[in-house]
């Protein structure tokens, strides 16, 4: 049985699910050229971020640079202080890991854990292990931090002494946990897992699911969520409406109707405890000379 602190913060599939999972797929994309546009024009410092995504065309509005800045920044200090109360003796599971670059800036912070895990679909994965065995500012840290001559690398997989990256549906659970054992995933460490904007591609019983896993599989663990609520208002509705005009169907918005029911389920499933902040709140105890630069727009050119 999981114990210690678990927050949740801002609050088996055959084949034919390939189509359906492309409209999923493509918000990879979306977030990543939001991430790599605002760091772009200073909202925060990524140097990897320019080597694992193309630079977008069309430019983004303050808002939403403004908004990315908050979920990095709030993302951020709470992988941090996980890692500075363990003293780093623990491993990160970022479930939906995408285009994301924090291993590397942990590295680059002294900051990193016993072993940092990313897990994404096959698709996304092989994509980004090409970029990183092409790019020896990627590459090289990895090896850097492996003693052995040979490094396990796959289509759908590497793995290495502090860093893994897996190709696998989070949906099948038996599959993910016999890939993440294959990476030495150590169910005694103190454990972080990380999803953002994940679970609600699931449908409540897939993700409740994945989330009693997370509960029942390590002696220690945290939970990270990044996800929407109050998804009944009007908002809301125009945001699973554009949606679904690009074939992507929000399967667990029910889950995500306000910050009570984020929690609600955290503890249904599982978890001692939860809690959540909207992002308006997150985003009024941000640093104030941080806020102060980009709301002067010293830095917006969009």
């Amino acid at each position: 049985m999981a114990t210690g602190s678990r927050e949740s913060s801002f609050s088996s599939c055959a084949s034919s699910c390939d189509f359906d999972d492309e409209g999923v797929r493509g918000t990879c994309e979306d977030a990543s050229l939001c991430k790599r546009f605002a760091v772009s024009i200073g909202y925060w410092h990524d140097p990897y971020i320019e080597h694992l995504v193309r630079q977008s065309k069309e430019r983004k509005a303050p808002e939403i640079n403004r908004g990315y800045f908050a979920r990095v920044h709030g993302v951020s200090q709470l992988i941090k202080a996980f890692l500075r109360k363990t003293e780093c003796r623990c491993q990160i599971l970022n479930l939906g890991a995408g285009m994301d670059t924090t291993f590397w800036k942990l590295k680059d912070e002294g900051l990193l854990p016993n072993k940092y895990f990313e897990v994404d679909f096959p698709m996304i994965v092989t994509r980004k292990l090409h970029t990183i065995k092409n790019k020896p500012l990627l590459f090289r840290p990895i090896m850097e931090l492996h003693p052995e001559d040979t490094l396990q690398i796959g289509n759908h997989m590497l793995d290495s002494k502090r860093y893994a990256i897996i190709g696998a549906d989070l949906r099948d659970l038996s599959e993910l946990e016999e890939k993440l054992k294959k990476c030495n995933m150590n169910t005694q460490l103190p454990t972080l897992l990380i999803t953002e904007c994940v679970l609600v591609y699931m449908t409540p019983e897939q993700s409740a699911n994945l989330l009693k896993w997370a509960a029942r599989s390590f002696e220690t663990a945290m939970f990270i969520n990044y996800e929407q609520v109050n998804m009944d208002d009007r908002f809301g509705q125009i945001m699973i409406e554009n949606l679904r005009r690009r074939q992507c169907d929000l399967a667990g918005v029910e889950t995500c109707k306000s910050l009570e029911s984020q929690k609600e389920r955290l503890l249904l499933n599982g978890w001692e405890t939860a809690s959540a902040v909207n992002m308006m709140e997150l985003y009024s105890g941000l640093p104030r000379a941080e806020v102060n630069r980009f709301e002067g727009d010293n830095l917006l050119i969009c």
